[in-house]
């Protein structure tokens, strides 16, 4: 596939970034082009946000250099990003705008027949400068932003990153720079960024764990690793494909050098009498050769869950539950029974209930309606959204040992320092402080703090923010083949699609709906539902506005109709029963994957029948006994 060049807007040229001993940057280079959307990945730790920070002109590098195009006006989403929170919600979106605000106070005060008042003015209509407000009240709807007469000191986290993300994109950026941007968002808004993103103009390079994300948005993937940068052309799969394709390469690279040197060194020990020239030539290329460094292999975390104790013939069991919280009704009539094995994801809108509904489950807060019943053998184990967990002044092997050198692994014991290398902490991050981790080795420290407690009923709340990709990887095949049941919170479409068999949707307005199967499911369905209701508005309008039918008798036919319905109704709900039972088994995708749109199709159908026969009952048993 060729690929036009377009012209360079930035180029990062031998950045070099250490932290003590620890190499960031290795005399990396990059160069940014215009119409890039680069999804810039590798594992937390690696240096993405810093060389953000770099190329953003927020940070210095120990050496090299950065150079921008003229007048180059960029836009950065930082993931500790600062807002005044002296001033409210309007002011500090607004605050992303001082470029389009300079030109139009310049504009104002520039003489009219200055040849400077009209090129201004088209610097202005370049940036739609006169929309400012309108552009303003928009990105706020877009992504759901609190009020903005709200003060910013009164926001929570996730409220405020609303608010900064407003702020990058108002500016109408040539560089949008975005550091985890669907952090905090509810898919809505990330659907929503998404197709911003795709139809905007200018550049932009991200980082995010999002992979639907990546794959839809991206046109250029960045890998950093080891302090360089490996560049691949196209979306997240294709640099999957490139990415395994040149490990494959340097893995024959290497036997090639191993073999090189084994041979060398046979040669070498031999000690030959005469260092003819030749030979020394011979020797001083065996030295160089072995002094060559080789690159340090990643490494994936081995998160192996431990095996919980088997959970009994009843697990858990919701009965009509609904909560009220502070005068409004989150969701009602809620009937669950959880099955064996059954991994599902809670989704809706922030504020919906989704944290609620864990805490409900858990016992921590009892539901305004209904009841909960829960099995004897089940076990909970809860992760917390939040990182209050743990202390910035223990050291990690503090923070999981708690004192002693061996942690309770399921059954059994190992030591402190064996679990958390399968976490990837090494020996030297081992006795870091707590306080000094990225987000993402805190986020991979909770996970192995709270997973070592064991459960066979899992309840994680946002689990994949700040874990990088190859760690989220390892944890949806730990959850995949975890002996118990999982419940959890996540916006990660891609990880509830891999994940999840089913999902609990908040759908707001008290409404909560469950679905067999993952997510693109569920919301196809939702789809349909939507489409039918819409479907239905003209004829209730219609059945609305005219007479009362006449009364009538039903005809034999119609009788005989009736006498059968409850049969056909049974029929009927027994085929969306077994379609259904179909898209839960374990193996649907080794045995079904290719009918999949088949039993969609046949599943919908089944389920309009039976609601077209429950609707012929009704209106059968009203012509038989009229009101």
């Amino acid at each position: 596939m060729a690929y036009s060049i377009t012209p360079v807007i930035l180029t990062a040229k031998e950045l070099a970034v250490h932290f003590g001993e620890q190499i960031i940057l290795d005399k990396a280079s990059l160069s940014i082009h215009e119409q890039d959307r680069i999804g810039l990945v590798g594992r937390n730790g690696a240096g993405k946000s810093t060389f953000l920070k770099i190329i953003s002109g927020l940070m210095p590098c120990d050496s090299g250099e950065v150079a921008k195009r003229r007048e180059l006006v960029i836009g950065f989403l930082s993931q500790e990003f600062t807002l005044d929170e002296t001033k409210n919600v309007h002011a500090n979106i607004l605050s992303g705008s001082e470029k389009v605000i300079s030109l139009i106070e310049e504009y104002n005060s520039t003489p009219f027949d200055s040849p400077q008042h009209e090129k201004l003015q088209i610097q202005i209509d370049d940036l739609d400068g006169w929309n400012l407000e309108k552009n303003i009240e928009m990105l706020m709807k877009s992504l759901n932003a609190p009020p903005k007469e709200r003060m910013v000191a009164t926001l929570s986290g996730g409220e405020k990153r609303r608010v900064a993300l407003c702020r990058a994109l108002i500016s109408h950026p040539d560089l949008l720079i975005l550091d985890e941007p669907t952090n905090h968002l509810d898919t809505n808004s990330i659907e929503w960024i998404e197709n911003y993103l795709a139809e905007y103009s200018g550049t932009c390079i991200f980082v995010t764990h999002d992979r639907y994300f990546l794959d839809r948005i991206a046109n250029r993937i960045v890998e950093l690793s080891n302090g360089t940068f490996y560049s691949h052309q196209g979306n997240y799969t294709d640099y999957l494909i490139n990415k395994s394709q040149r490990h494959a390469v340097k893995e024959i690279e290497e036997k090639k050098r191993n073999n090189f040197l084994r041979r060398e060194l046979e040669w070498v020990l031999k000690g030959p009498r005469a260092r003819r020239t030749k030979a020394k030539s011979r020797l001083d290329n065996f030295y160089e050769v072995q002094a060559q460094q080789v690159k340090e292999v990643e490494l994936d975390v081995e998160m192996i869950i431990p095996e919980p104790e088997k959970l009994g013939n009843k697990i858990l069991e919701l009965k009509n539950v609904g909560i009220e919280l502070g005068g409004k009704t989150l969701f009602t009539g809620f009937h669950y029974a959880f099955p064996y094995k059954k991994r599902i994801g809670v989704v809706g809108k922030n504020g919906t209930g989704k944290t609620t509904l864990l805490k409900i489950l858990l016992g921590e807060i009892s539901p305004t309606y209904g009841q909960i019943e829960y099995g004897e053998k089940t076990d909970f184990n809860y992760v917390d959204q939040s990182r209050l967990l743990l202390n910035d002044e223990d050291t990690v092997i503090k923070a999981i040992g708690e004192g002693n050198d061996y942690v309770k692994f399921g059954r059994r014991q190992i030591s402190v320092w064996t679990y958390l290398r399968r976490f990837l902490f090494t020996d030297d991050r081992i006795n870091t402080l707590v306080g000094r981790l990225s987000g993402g080795e805190k986020s991979r420290l909770t996970l192995a703090r709270i997973l070592k407690n064991g459960g066979n009923f899992l309840l994680l709340d946002e689990p994949t923010n700040d874990l990088d990709l190859p760690t989220l990887r390892v944890l949806e095949e730990a959850l995949i083949s975890f002996d118990g049941c999982v419940v959890v919170v996540s916006h990660d479409r891609y990880f509830l699609n891999r994940v999840c068999n089913g999902i609990i949707a908040l759908e707001g307005d008290g409404q909560i709906i469950y679905s067999e199967g993952d997510y693109d499911y569920y919301v196809q369905k939702r789809k349909l539902r939507q489409a039918a209701i819409v479907a239905e508005l003209p004829k209730i309008i219609k059945e609305e506005v005219q007479e009362k039918p006449k009364v009538r008798k039903l005809t034999w036919k119609e009788n005989k109709e009736l006498e059968m319905m409850e049969e056909n109704i049974f029929n009927a709900e027994s085929d969306v029963a077994r379609i259904e039972t179909i898209f839960s088994s374990s193996d649907f995708y080794v045995k079904f994957a290719n009918k999949t749109v088949e039993l969609n199709k046949q599943l919908e159908e089944s389920k309009m029948k039976v609601k077209f026969l429950y609707e012929r009952w009704e209106e059968l048993e009203k012509i038989k006994t009229p009101s």
